[in-house]
């Protein structure tokens, strides 16, 4: 195996990338590689889907397979095998299809078809051992005795943006959010990367494309997501649990915790939160049920633990599953879409009813704690009303800078960076964040300034959205560019969907941006020279040094 996709990647002083029988995450080699074989069958599938566009072919059930397939290979989402060898049977029958489609229309048209090469000409066969001898050729570091590292580090700084944004596409596909066009440029990038680009430039480029890409998708996802579960409100949520039979939802899959609510309606089951599933009582559809009783627990890399104590089921509707065996909760456990892990309840469909019989079976909580609350719900349209007031406490001399602090949220000891800067923000200033970072200081206490809240969670990973909204109204407000807005972004990444935020950040102009805790292994020090070049983006240092930075430049 060789792969170098989170921040949980080995790295040594000759060598970075997990390349051992297992990973950092608990995935085995030969999961890692029938996942490579996977991705690379995907990239053919979309340079059949490319080509096939030119004649007016577009099969849209294969768009959407091919993003959510692609999800699947994300960091801590699939550790199936049989799943994983069914996805890549599927692929491969997409892709001979739609050869097959495009070779009857260019027959029809008189053009004579070259062979595509590279992923589009990767022939297998679907039997486990066979897909495993075809795995160096798919190894997502193939090729590099011909390629310097550089290009293999721009190559992967796309392939995995390029994965958040297909994490993004099925999230919104299942809001029934689909584009055409994304769709279609979502495909000429994948084709391009199973091409194996070995130039600087437009490999640059590519990222940047996926920047803008993936801004698209966000737009798509609020949508679907406001016009079905209303736009977000600010909402007071408690973090404590409360006595009663229990199920926690985590990852993020809005549609699921519904229905959840809805099948667990009078039958005495409060139903929890978990990760970054806790921006979801800021929505008005959902927080509407009373039996959303609040959040358990707090970022993904504390489930062992977290899990392990919940007197009930749980749920994992996306991304962020660890290996269940440690905490001994695998047997209450259950999976849904592209998640799984072998030996725990994979669900189809809607029918929760074997979640709610565990439920009811299991002992759940027997007394309240004091409760301890947090506020969620600070997203688009919050924000945008909340703006008036913003700007006129600005104008005054009251609020002097605003600090985006958001990503993801790990384990390495280093990451206390974060809490300490949550705390060390001057009083005057504003702290915005989203995604699962919070979690290092969502427990804090920041006051107001006049009536307006110091600290606003703006949601998910993908509210990012939102707060780019923000953005662009203070910028249009003071007549300014963004960049010269008294605002600093510090942002933590841990796997794939940060790449695409950041990419999407990148390619929208704001510059300046610091990232942590460490710089991602498949950057080398020149990508990252180019890209502080390009953009200002930089590692954080230390608290007091970044915020002396951050508040000088403004």
């Amino acid at each position: 195996m060789f792969c170098i996709q989170c921040e949980h990647t080995i790295q040594t002083p000759v060598a970075k990338g997990c390349a051992y029988s297992q990973g950092m995450c608990g995935k085995t080699s030969e999961i890692s590689d029938l996942q490579d074989v996977l991705v690379y069958l995907l990239q053919g599938v979309s340079s059949y889907a490319n080509l096939a566009r030119q004649y007016d072919i577009v099969e849209p059930q294969i768009d959407a397979y091919v993003a959510k397939a692609f999800f699947s290979t994300l960091t801590n989402v699939n550790f199936d095998e049989e799943r994983i060898i069914d996805f890549i049977a599927n692929a491969k029958n997409h892709r001979d299809r739609l050869k097959q489609l495009v070779e009857n229309a260019a027959m029809l048209a008189g053009d004579a078809l070259q062979p595509l090469g590279g992923a589009a000409d990767f022939d297998i066969s679907i039997e486990k051992a066979a897909l495993l001898q075809a795995a160096p050729n798919a190894a997502v570091n193939r090729g590099l005795a011909e390629i310097n590292e550089d290009i293999l580090g721009l190559r992967l700084l796309c392939l995995y943006g390029l994965k958040g944004v297909a994490a993004y596409i099925e999230h919104a596909r299942v809001l029934e959010q689909t584009d055409a066009q994304v769709f279609a440029e979502f495909h000429r990038i994948m084709a391009l990367l199973g091409q194996d680009p070995t130039e600087m430039d437009p490999l640059l480029e590519t990222a940047m494309a996926i920047g803008h890409l993936n801004y698209q998708v966000m737009e798509m996802l609020d949508r679907g997501e406001t016009s079905k579960f209303g736009h977000p409100a600010p909402a007071k949520v408690n973090m404590k649990p409360v006595a009663g039979k229990a199920i926690l939802v985590s990852g993020h899959d809005l549609c699921d915790l519904e229905q959840i609510l809805i099948q667990t309606q009078g039958k005495g089951i409060n139903v929890y939160t978990n990760g970054e599933m806790l921006p979801a009582h800021g929505y008005p559809e959902l927080n509407k049920y009373e039996h959303l009783v609040g959040n358990y627990g707090s970022a993904w890399q504390n489930q062992q633990t977290e899990f392990a104590n919940f007197p009930g089921a749980i749920v994992m509707t996306s991304n962020c599953l660890i290996d269940p065996n440690v905490g001994q909760y695998a047997d209450r456990l259950f999976t849904r879409s592209i998640v799984g892990w072998p030996g725990v309840t994979h669900l189809e469909g809607d029918d929760f009813s074997s979640v709610i019989d565990k439920a009811l079976e299991l002992d759940g909580f027997q007394y309240d704690e004091i409760p301890h609350y947090t506020t969620t719900g600070f997203a688009r349209n919050a924000l945008m009303a909340a703006a008036p007031a913003v700007i006129e406490q600005v104008k005054a001399g009251n609020i002097k800078h605003f600090f985006l602090v958001g990503g993801c949220d790990g384990d390495k000891a280093e990451r206390s960076y974060y809490t300490e800067l949550a705390k060390a923000i001057p009083q005057d200033s504003l702290l915005l964040t989203l995604a699962c970072g919070k979690f290092k200081f969502n427990d804090l206490e920041f006051g107001d300034i006049n009536g307006i809240p110091r600290f606003l969670d703006v949601g998910q990973c993908n509210d990012a959205y939102s707060a780019i909204q923000l953005a662009l109204a203070l910028a249009d407000a003071f007549e300014c560019d963004v960049n010269q807005l008294p605002l600093s972004l510090i942002l933590s990444w841990f796997e794939q969907k940060a790449i695409a935020i950041l990419l999407t950040l990148l390619a929208l102009g704001i510059k300046d941006i610091r990232v942590g805790p460490t710089a991602p292994a498949f950057l080398t020090d020149n990508l990252l020279t180019a890209l502080n070049e390009m953009t200002g983006l930089k590692l954080i240092t230390t608290v007091e040094q970044d915020l002396a930075d951050c508040l000088a430049v403004h």
